[in-house]
């Protein structure tokens, strides 16, 4: 008798340890949940601060290049109101005459094409062009 009132207190034993880790697995699972939750939150809140934060920089980068580029653009104004025609006897000088000065390797302001070229020389090819290119366009080389 003895015995079986041992096997029944097991028995009951073995119940109510399985419902409270039943209870404790349900536990488990409702925290697993929020903690995924949690991190699905954070993880949109630190997407939408990143992005934020991108759009403020690149927002002060073009800002910077803006005014960078306006004051080149004065700057640019400036040298090309500066630059003069050459004027022989009070006329101004002939189409042909920077092409005659560009055949004795002289630009129209006085520069040799031989010190241009040298002082260039350490810019790659495609450098060199592209400068020389924007000294046709501002008139300083025939």
């Amino acid at each position: 008798m003895e015995l079986e009132k041992n096997e029944g207190w097991n028995a009951e034993l073995l119940g109510a340890t399985a419902e409270r880790l039943s209870a404790a697995a349900g536990l488990l699972e409702r925290a697993v949940q929020e903690l995924v939750e949690r991190q699905n939150l954070l993880a949109e809140s630190t997407e939408a601060s990143l992005g934020r934060l991108v759009a403020t920089v690149e927002s002060r980068r073009e800002t910077e290049l803006e005014q960078k580029l306006t004051a080149m653009e004065a700057e640019l104004a400036a040298v090309r109101a500066s630059v003069t025609v050459p004027v022989a006897h009070g006329r101004k000088t002939q189409a042909a005459v920077p092409g005659l000065q560009a055949k004795d390797a002289v630009g129209a302001a006085g520069v040799e094409m031989g010190a241009l070229d040298a002082a260039l020389s350490s810019l790659s090819m495609e450098q060199r062009f592209a400068v020389k290119a924007q000294l046709l366009r501002a008139g300083l080389v025939g």
